[in-house]
């Protein structure tokens, strides 16, 4: 549904109100929010959708600064309609609304892009707080759960994609012998580079191609670019 935005003026003059655009299933709640936001000079809801369908087409007409969207919109995915909302409309900031403060949901809409989430049973002092500070360009996550959702993130940083846990599953020697194959070495070369028999070296690459699941020397050297040079050499 479309709001006509009404005029806004702060101590006599005119501003230019955060456009705010606002999701939830529920009606009643729709409305409670969006009087709370047009009572302030510097907030001003352009929108209201209670679907996905909705929200998209508001958006593509509005341009919102700023989508507070509800988690659960019935059969729809609340952090999806995020994360394609942020994809189409890369200006807007969103806010997840929720009803449960728990780190997953919070994890889940922070990778989807979010860069808020807030409990429906703020204060309304907290809630215009958190909604000016992601007009500004900052973050929130319920200090409850921010551990947790730390914590998750972290982990996500660290995680290797499947190429790099082959890689790192080989010995130090075993990387030496594939960063080797990487630089074109022979297997005579790289006998001698690492002062072994080629015996040595054949057994070697026999289990550096077990490892990485490769049937030839060419295709471990692809697995190891895949998983990047870096990881090739080391140790």
């Amino acid at each position: 549904m479309h709001v006509a935005p009404p005029a806004r003026t702060l101590e006599g003059v005119e501003v230019s109100p955060a456009r705010i655009l606002l999701v939830d299933d529920h009606r009643v709640f729709l409305d409670a929010l969006a009087a709370i936001l047009n009572a302030e000079p510097d907030l001003q809801v352009v929108g209201m959708a209670t679907s996905a369908a909705q929200a998209e087409a508001i958006a593509d007409v509005q341009n919102p600064e700023l989508i507070l969207l509800d988690v659960d919109l019935g059969t729809t995915d609340g952090i999806q309609l995020a994360q394609k909302l942020r994809e189409d409309h890369p200006q807007a900031r969103v806010a997840i609304l929720t009803c449960h403060e728990d780190a997953e949901t919070a994890c889940a809409a922070v990778r989807a892009g979010a860069s808020a989430v807030m409990s429906k049973g703020l204060a309304v002092e907290d809630l215009l707080r958190v909604v000016r500070g992601v007009h500004r360009g900052e973050s929130w996550i319920p200090p409850r759960t921010l551990t947790d959702v730390l914590r998750s993130l972290l982990s996500d940083s660290n995680q290797l994609s499947p190429e790099e846990e082959k890689v790192a599953s080989l010995s130090d020697r075993e990387r030496e012998v594939l960063a080797c194959l990487v630089a074109g070495h022979d297997k005579a070369h790289i006998a001698r580079q690492l002062y072994v028999s080629p015996n040595t070296v054949r057994t070697h690459v026999r289990n550096v191609l077990k490892k990485l699941g490769a049937h030839s020397s060419l295709e471990a050297v692809a697995v190891a670019y895949r998983a990047g040079l870096r990881a090739t050499v080391r140790g």
